[in-house]
């Protein structure tokens, strides 16, 4: 079984979107966080759903399902004091729900430009080797540096990679790494992250290019351009 995890418990303070979560703000009239739903709720592999939304959220999030007509998710959790704590408490939810062999693909509500080829190929990567990780190969040069004003090191580019989503694992696996993490007190930024810290391996998915993060206001414009774009090539052929 795979069961897609989508995390959109944040408030989104770098979007400066006082009256909405970014996760509910909307492009012709649907919000984000179903855009990106969308993409699993079509899967033929994605048996579940559970998504990690923020309390005060929770009610009219349910309402935004029925309107859009979105029927695979099974449970919404309440979100956590950070990325890691929603996790968490969606793992905790799927307890009953994943067996430890199952596939569970855990990915950020605000990234909606994400495709059927690459919800496929993460689900095939983690059932044959445990994790599976989206990554995109940095076209930047990248330094280090230990105190932001001097530089310590500049990795070789083409070694470099940004994690990015879907994040997936066989859940007994990831599961474990969570609980443990929880005990303790150990934070961190995502679920590659958790594996890198206690030294899990890690299998790598390319990530297409349009796989965006929406975080900051450009990021939308950015989204809606990218996706007025696709619909205009489905619409006439260009």
């Amino acid at each position: 079984m795979n069961t897609a995890l989508i995390f959109a418990g944040g408030t989104g303070k770098r979007m400066s979107s006082y009256a909405k979560p970014k996760q509910f703000l909307e492009l012709h009239g649907k919000p984000i966080i179903i855009y990106t739903l969308e993409h699993f709720e079509r899967h033929e592999d994605i048996d579940n759903i559970l998504v990690v939304c923020l309390s005060s959220w929770i009610r009219e999030f349910r309402r935004m399902l029925g309107q859009h007509g979105v029927t695979k998710v099974i449970g919404v959790a309440p979100g956590g004091d950070g990325g890691d704590e929603s996790i968490y408490n969606g793992l905790l939810a799927l307890q009953d729900v994943c067996s430890d062999e199952d596939v569970v693909l855990i990915h950020d509500g605000v990234r909606p430009l994400i495709c059927e080829g690459l919800i496929t190929e993460c689900i095939r990567c983690a059932a044959e080797f445990g994790t599976a990780i989206t990554a995109a190969r940095e076209t930047e040069s990248v330094m280090l540096s230990h105190d932001g004003f001097s530089v310590d090191a500049m990795p070789k580019r083409e070694e470099v990679y940004s994690a990015k989503a879907p994040q997936a694992f066989k859940y007994g696996l990831i599961w474990s790494l969570y609980q443990r993490a929880r005990a303790e007190g150990v934070r961190t930024i995502d679920s590659s992250h958790l594996c890198s810290v206690y030294g899990q391996e890690m299998r790598l998915v390319p990530s297409p290019a349009n796989n965006i993060k929406i975080t900051a206001p450009t990021d939308y414009y950015i989204f809606r351009a990218l996706f007025e774009a696709m619909e205009n090539r489905q619409i006439l052929g260009v």
